[in-house]
């Protein structure tokens, strides 16, 4: 039952087996999430968001799909639900399905801003370049990155919406 669950050594657990990715056998992986995932009631969101993060990130993007749609659908909220939309959009694009990542990611563009904007722009120009949308792609790349170099943010930011306007 979901009361009975130590959110914050969970999270804990969670965090630490993904700390140990590059170091952890990819089935070995696959199960410890599994595993934590089957902790919380069945359907949960965030069980099923990690698994598909899971599946994601071993290569098994179908698998994934499947799993953020689930997630998404069962009300996974807050960033989690933000690094689920990004991470379905990229998916999508990996099974050459980009037009619905632009989809995706530029409804996400309406959403309040947090820290994953820059990543929500990144993985749109990327869908909008295997949708040969080039101009735009750089158009939007440029925009974000002119918010953080330390001079010419204003010029690059001209830059941009010129690329973009010509696009």
């Amino acid at each position: 039952m979901a009361d009975a669950i130590n959110w914050g050594d969970w999270e804990r657990r969670v965090a630490e087996l993904w700390a140990a990715f590059d170091t952890v056998d990819v089935d070995a992986f696959l199960a410890r999430i599994d595993a934590l995932a089957a902790e919380l009631p069945a359907g949960h969101a965030i069980g099923l968001f990690e698994r598909a993060s899971a599946q994601d990130s071993t290569g098994n993007e179908a698998k994934a799909e499947r799993l953020y749609r689930q997630a998404l659908e069962n009300g996974l909220q807050g960033i989690r639900r933000r690094r689920a939309t990004i991470q379905l959009a990229s998916t999508l694009r990996n099974l050459g399905r980009a037009d619905e990542g632009v989809a995706l990611l530029n409804a996400e563009l309406t959403q309040p801003a947090d820290e994953l904007d820059d990543a929500v722009v990144a993985f749109l120009a990327l869908c909008l370049v295997d949708t040969g949308q080039a101009k735009q792609a750089a158009a939007l790349a440029l925009g974000s990155l002119s918010r953080h170099l330390p001079r010419y943010n204003r010029s690059l930011k001209r830059y941009a919406e010129a690329v973009r306007t010509d696009a």
